[in-house]
């Protein structure tokens, strides 16, 4: 899949992906500002101002003028906020492409950010924040990071705290986005079937005004851990929820194929290992599932699951032994070739969608040094022998980088700390 990537005078970056068998186009719009870029007092800033861009342009002075013009073509549209970078998006049928740009760039440039919205909008987010807190399986991942970045603005939650949240006012969103939203530090991707020179264009046209700036940087994490760590929030649930974890590489890092690989030989698929052990094996979860996560600067690789109280202890030991095994006895070619099928599988799967395709360019360019196409990334995977998969489970999968989060009615830490040779 080809794409063609073109560099603004004011440094904003343009992906067109054209794709000739969809019958859809999709638009998105990232800035690479996330909460790890705020303050303290700023906690959740970015997130809050994801939610006003959806409050109104001048051109679209509410929130149901957005939103109607959208859904009347059958559009699909959202918007997120990350660590590292916030995006919206909109996904049409390609003969409306050109409403999905105006709408999404109108938002993005032209949002009022009124200081009676901003009051009502607070509300909206003390609910979604609210929600989380009573989604521990959500919620679990957001402990875990607290815990491993613990200090750091990458270990705080995006949504911010309730305290933030409150005392936002216009005047903050202005500074806020006059420091980081600029156009050497926005990309705007569009994939699908349109005429990629009038979309360029047109791009060009409408951020053509707008200024550069110079990006504060982010203050880098400093990993020091001697030793495993435990946290528990106590919270009386129907069911215990963990991630069990190491920490491991950041997004550039040359082995982090490997380490993707390794993950879903652990726990990435329904024929996993931990699937096997700890569902069907034993009846301990109804989910059990394996991730990395990474950052410019850090990494790390988790497990997560759900079970009954009572069998805390027996799961997260299940899972210290699967981590144990793999790291002194190496995966057969057989398993490692699955692996990396079903990385290419879903890959390929999910490159037949323009929603797809646009973020998985978008976020090599916002994120990664370099953009690397399907071809070049499964050539990066072909490369992976057994030795490297052992080589990077021996290195992550040390006592003292080991971490576990939980959520349940837990006060009793004694087994816990047993079994993480605390």
């Amino acid at each position: 899949m080809n794409y063609k990537k073109t560099t603004l005078k004011n440094g904003l970056r343009i992906i067109t992906v054209p794709m000739k068998e969809t019958q859809t186009a999709t638009v998105v719009v990232m800035a690479g500002v996330g909460s790890r870029y705020e303050t303290d007092k700023e906690a959740g800033l970015s997130h809050f101002i994801e939610h006003m861009f959806f409050k109104g342009t001048e051109k679209r002075p509410t929130t149901l003028d957005i939103s109607a013009e959208l859904d009347a073509i059958g559009g699909e549209y959202n918007a997120f906020t990350s660590k590292d970078n916030t995006g919206y998006f909109a996904k049409v049928d390609s003969k409306h492409i050109g409403t999905a740009l105006d709408v999404v760039t109108d938002m993005y440039l032209n949002s009022k950010l009124e200081e009676k919205e901003i009051e009502k909008e607070k509300g909206t987010i003390l609910q979604e924040l609210n929600m989380y807190e009573d989604m521990p399986m959500r919620n679990i991942g957001d402990v875990f990071e607290s815990m491993l970045y613990a200090g750091t603005e990458l270990g705080r939650e995006i949504i911010g705290t309730k305290k933030t949240i409150k005392s936002f006012k216009r005047k903050d969103f202005i500074e806020y986005m006059r420091r980081f939203y600029m156009a050497n530090d926005t990309v705007v991707c569009v994939a699908g079937k349109f005429d990629e020179k009038k979309i360029i264009r047109e791009i060009g046209k409408i951020f053509g005004k707008m200024a550069p700036g110079k990006k504060a940087k982010i203050f880098k994490v400093k990993e020091k851990q001697e030793k495993p760590e435990l946290k528990i929030k106590f919270k009386k649930t129907d069911q215990t929820h963990f991630v069990l974890g190491a920490r491991a590489y950041h997004w550039n890092h040359k082995d982090r194929y490997a380490l993707a690989l390794l993950s879903v030989i652990l726990g990435g698929n329904m024929s996993s290992r931990l699937f096997i052990e700890v569902r069907e094996k034993r009846g301990l979860a109804y989910y059990v599932r394996s991730a990395v996560e990474s950052f410019e600067d850090v990494g790390y690789i988790a497990t997560q699951a759900g079970v009954e109280h009572k069998n805390l202890e027996l799961a997260v030991k299940t899972i210290l032994a699967e981590y144990k095994k793999v790291s002194k006895e190496k995966v057969n070619e057989k398993e490692l070739q699955k692996a990396k099928d079903f990385v290419k599988g879903k890959t390929v799967m999910g490159m037949e969608a323009s929603d797809e395709v646009a973020m998985f360019f978008i976020d090599q360019e916002t994120a990664k040094k370099k953009i690397l196409t399907v071809a070049e990334k499964f050539a990066l995977i072909d490369k992976i022998t057994p030795n490297d998969i052992m080589k990077v489970a021996k290195d992550v999968f040390q006592n003292s980088k080991l971490n576990l989060a939980v959520i349940g009615p837990h006060k009793n830490t004694k087994e816990l700390k047993k079994l993480l040779n605390l």
